[in-house]
């Protein structure tokens, strides 16, 4: 299952992208009994949060969200017009701010960072199942 979304890239696009992704997961768990659980359903809106948000912090113009689903794993599409490829930056508890690369990398599978003929696509990897929370939502 996949969904595409266009992200206008105002200040209401943020909740708007995390909305869409709980939509996308209540709906892969209702019509494919995909075994999404309360985590995976939380991690990802935080990482739709953090992508969007770098988005619209660092590249003019609209931003595109992909979700992809399969049976182990939610895949976080995002594409800006900002070519410039982003690095986490090192541990610094001074620095206030600017973690969102290294809050997704912490929390995701994987990540990949693809240049395009115009700006980037990134993609973060968050698996569905999580034995520790025991729950679904």
């Amino acid at each position: 299952m996949r969904a595409g979304y266009a992200l206008d890239g105002d200040s209401g696009c943020i909740a708007d992208a995390r909305h869409h992704a709980v939509a996308f997961l209540d709906q892969a768990r209702a019509d494919y009994r995909l075994p999404v659980f309360a985590r995976a359903k939380d991690l990802t809106q935080l990482v739709v949060s953090e992508l969007v948000t770098n988005a619209r912090k660092y590249a003019p113009g609209p931003v595109l969200m992909e979700l992809r689903v399969s049976i182990r794993a939610v895949d976080v599409v995002v594409w800006d017009s900002n070519p410039t490829v982003p690095t986490a930056r090192a541990a610094d508890p001074e620095r206030i701010g600017q973690h969102g690369l290294e809050i997704v990398q912490a929390v995701t599978a994987s990540l990949f960072i693809d240049p395009e003929p115009v700006g980037k696509r990134i993609t973060a990897r968050l698996t569905l199942s999580d034995a520790l929370s025991g729950t679904r939502q």
